[in-house]
């Protein structure tokens, strides 16, 4: 019977004024978490280092005077934190203790009363933002802005896999800004065989399709090949760099 009610209310974990909390569960007159809340707490634990613990409150059943199970309480919640503290988790530079005697609405299951509540914040994981997410929120109308690291397989419009990063800052510069519309614009090195403006407008083609396979509106781009008319160096250019150089994939800001 007594394990079946641990295992009905131990670790009810709830959302309170941005909170979660977690419940530790004692035997009679202990103040020591019992064997099956030990192993539940290491479970929680391993999947949830990165928490901060803010508050913890120490209850006990109704058996006995105020003043003892206060002190109860207290030992409990000390236990607790340095279990807590053993295995590396954040305490808030605010802990709050509190320790309850008989004051508190009681379960009639007294099992249920010998408890350490545990309140935690999860933490937040702030997204990086890359430099050319940045840029690109902070770009004018008529601004060029060349993506970084973006490569295509030889004489061909398939994008290498490394070039993903660069792709991903693209798609979220593009969800996060709303009325962000753009022109994708190829260009390529060098003297070269066959029209070069077909492999620069099938290579801005693969950029726009990626944007559009993630759900980013087609009405809010274009894209456009210009070959070897516009490069930064001229051709032939004079070393590998220069190449890679007016080898490149610009997007033209239309509107931001």
């Amino acid at each position: 019977m007594k394990s079946k009610i641990l295992i009905l209310f131990f670790l009810i974990s709830i959302k309170s004024l941005g909170q979660k909390q977690v419940e530790v569960f004692f035997d009679f007159n202990k103040d020591f978490p019992n064997a099956a809340s030990i192993l539940e707490i290491n479970e929680w634990i391993s999947k949830n280092k990165d928490v901060e613990i803010t508050k913890l409150q120490g209850f006990c059943d109704s058996i006995d005077t105020k003043n003892y199970n206060i002190k109860l309480s207290e030992r409990r919640i000390e236990n607790v934190q340095i279990l807590l503290d053993k295995s590396g988790l954040k305490f808030s530079k605010e802990l709050h203790k509190v320790a309850f005697g008989k004051e508190f609405k009681q379960s009639k299951i007294q099992a249920e009363n010998r408890k350490v509540i545990i309140f935690y914040n999860e933490a937040t994981i702030l997204p990086i933002e890359s430099e050319l997410t940045k840029r690109i929120k902070s770009s004018k109308v008529g601004e060029y802005i060349a993506l970084p690291n973006i490569y295509f397989f030889n004489n061909s419009a398939r994008i290498v896999p490394k070039s993903e990063p660069t792709l991903y800052d693209l798609r979220c510069a593009m969800e996060e800004n709303p009325k962000l519309k753009i022109e994708i614009q190829g260009h390529i090195c060098c003297q070269t065989f066959g029209d070069p403006a077909n492999t620069s407008t099938a290579r801005a083609r693969a950029i726009y399709n990626y944007l559009l396979r993630n759900k980013i509106n087609k009405n809010r781009m274009t894209f456009k090949g210009f070959g070897t008319t516009k490069p930064i160096h001229p051709i032939p250019e004079k070393n590998a760099q220069q190449e890679d150089e007016n080898r490149r994939v610009e997007i033209l800001i239309l509107q931001n």
